[in-house]
């Protein structure tokens, strides 16, 4: 478990979520007393049980299971734990067939799909009991509902969902309700005012809305096509980002979608992350797969000339696709896909320069996301899990330099970060920047990751200048993560709202009259020669409805001609804000226009 996660799970927020989880079910069994129940954890913001009903619950039935709650709060019950035996649970929970499948996995002990125990047998049982309520659990909860504000918490914020049974498409498909908890009534409105700006902001629909991308069934699940509009945003994220790199020294390249299984096996993805990635193909006899990553590639290429010290660090950067199984339930938009663009980069370094190179990654990860105004950003280093060290390729010889390597980075340049346990790729621990978004929800963006197994894997070497032959370590990195999760976020962030150096149509000129028409589109083609991405608007509509539809699709600058702007040679600016700026000169206009998206500013004016 992660420290962010340890110090939630030692909260009393996290008793306050636990407990009423319990009490939820509690109101649910009285309302529906022929419901089973399955399993009711606390989660990041709030907590949920699942259950499985003969009928679901309506939106009527879940606003008086609410008030049952409160009710049931209000009656200041204790919470009490005893230790059962097997015996004595399977009676309890007689007729709850998923409290007994888990009473037998606590019993025998847990294995997973590769026949590794996750969960040691245990000869003890623990139950938790709430006024009517027993439960399967080990705590910890309050210990007593009185803890517990009634006007601080919701199940009605949200609708009702799916899910299978411990996650397995296979078996039942429960109902989950939801519920979020707070302390005070204060932080649970200030929650739900953050969840209603989330619902606008989603990505999914200002995606529509602005004509950025689609998903299409035919094309295949989590397989985005990028229309007009969002093909030039992520092509002005990617020319951007491309400079940057080339000005730091990185060099580019270019791999192929598919590579022989042979290359994975070697690299170690296959074993290792097999379960991700897409099923082999046979080709002409040889087993060929979907690129699950673009490291294996880069190595190749390193390891297709000699290499001396003097020729490194070696910097090469790709915009790689990538493709990788993921199970339908999981799909999210663009923030969770099946095939994705990493802004890769493999750096290729000699011990003595692994720490330098790894703080100048990490530097430039801070420009690029200054320079996008996401400035509240922390670091989680990870690390391997100590009880599971056969999941990871290497031994402490090269794990421990790794991660100190990182470590001291992180306290050299002043970035707040955590160690967590578990969080390391298999290779090499790694460095995870986790950016906070308007809406105070974390999303994890870049990632820096030292690799000194890799290169033992594929045999690199480099002649050192004492003429030896030595190991070099890489540096896999990704600013961005992946283009399209980053792009979702970047819409979630700004709300579409895109500052105008990234708006993908930066102004549209808007004729009062047809007989304006001749001038909106001379000022177009002024703007276009001086860079800007525009458009005359000369549809056979009411210039009202033109400012409104173009309003609805947030283009920085709406641009009114008329008469005295035709004999003035003005433009009438109006923000997308609606804010009216008044007339300026179109050579004023496109001044300014031009220094805000040179110097990729946030403001539109």
């Amino acid at each position: 478990m992660s420290q962010s996660a340890t110090r939630y799970a030692e909260s009393h927020l996290y008793r306050i979520r636990h407990s009423l989880a319990h009490i939820l079910a509690e109101a649910v069994l009285e309302k529906f007393p022929d419901a089973r129940i399955a399993i009711g954890p606390p989660i990041e913001d709030g907590f949920y049980y699942d259950f499985e009903f003969s009928t679901p619950p309506t939106d009527d039935d879940l606003k008086q299971i609410e008030a049952r709650m409160k009710k049931i709060i209000s009656g200041n019950h204790a919470f009490t734990m005893r230790e059962v035996t097997a015996d004595e649970a399977r009676q309890l929970f007689a007729n709850q067939p998923y409290k007994l499948e888990l009473i037998d996995d606590l019993v025998n002990g847990r294995v997973d799909e590769d026949g590794e125990q996750i969960a040691a047998p245990s000869a003890t049982l623990t139950v938790y009991t709430q006024n009517t309520f027993t439960d399967l659990c080990k705590g910890p909860h309050v210990s007593n509902t009185q803890e517990i504000n009634p006007n601080a918490f919701s199940i009605t914020f949200r609708p009702m969902a799916g899910a299978y049974w411990r996650g397995d498409e296979k078996r039942t498909q429960l109902t989950r309700i939801y519920g979020t908890a707070w302390q005070t009534p204060d932080e649970l409105k200030d929650y739900l005012h953050r969840l209603e700006e989330a619902r606008k902001r989603d990505h999914r629909v200002l995606g529509q809305q602005l004509e950025l991308f689609l998903i299409e069934p035919l094309v295949g699940k989590g397989l985005s096509l990028w229309l007009p509009n969002g093909a030039t945003l992520r092509d002005t994220l990617e020319r951007w980002l491309r400079q940057k790199l080339l000005d730091a020294g990185y060099q580019p390249v270019v791999t192929p979608h598919i590579g022989s299984i042979e290359l994975y096996k070697t690299s170690g993805h296959y074993p290792y992350y097999k379960d991700n990635q897409f099923p082999p193909m046979d080709v002409d006899g040889e087993e060929y797969m979907m690129k699950p990553m673009n490291c294996p590639h880069h190595i190749m290429i390193y390891r297709s000339s000699p290499r001396s010290y003097r020729d490194l660090p070696l910097r090469y950067a790709e915009f790689g696709t990538v493709y990788r199984y993921e199970k339908s339930g999981q799909l999210h938009g663009l923030t969770r896909v099946r095939g994705f663009t990493q802004d890769d980069a493999h750096m290729f370094v000699t011990p003595e320069q692994l720490e330098d190179e790894f703080i100048s990654v990490v530097r430039l990860a801070q420009e690029v996301f200054n320079e996008l105004g996401m400035n509240e950003f922390r670091a989680r280093v990870g690390i391997r899990d100590s009880k599971k060290l056969d999941k990871y390729a290497g031994d402490d010889s090269l794990w421990i330099p790794a991660a100190n390597a990182i470590i001291n980075a992180c306290e050299k340049i002043g970035i707040p970060f955590t160690v967590e346990e578990g969080e390391a790729a298999f290779y090499g621990p790694k460095l995870d920047l986790v950016f906070r978004d308007v809406l105070k929800r974390d999303w994890q963006l870049g990632t820096v990751q030292v690799d000194p197994n890799l290169p033992q894997r594929f045999d690199l070497e480099y002649t050192d200048s004492d003429g030896q032959r030595k190991r070099p370590i890489m540096i896999h990195r990704a600013l961005f993560g992946s283009v399209e999760r980053f792009v979702g976020i970047l819409i979630e962030h700004f709300g579409g709202a895109f500052p105008a150096w990234l708006a993908p149509l930066q102004a549209v000129i808007i004729p009062i009259r047809e007989d304006h028409n001749a001038y909106a589109q001379e000022v177009a083609a002024h703007l276009r020669r001086h860079g800007l991405r525009v458009k005359a608007d000369l549809r056979d509509k009411h210039m009202r409805n033109k400012i409104k539809e173009n309003r609805a699709l947030l283009i920085p600058w709406l641009l009114i001609v008329g008469d005295r702007d035709v004999a003035e040679r003005t433009v009438s600016v109006r923000l997308r804000t609606d804010e009216d700026k008044g007339a300026l000169s179109l050579d004023d206009f496109t001044a300014l226009a031009t220094r805000l998206v040179a110097e990729r500013a946030l403001n539109i004016f």
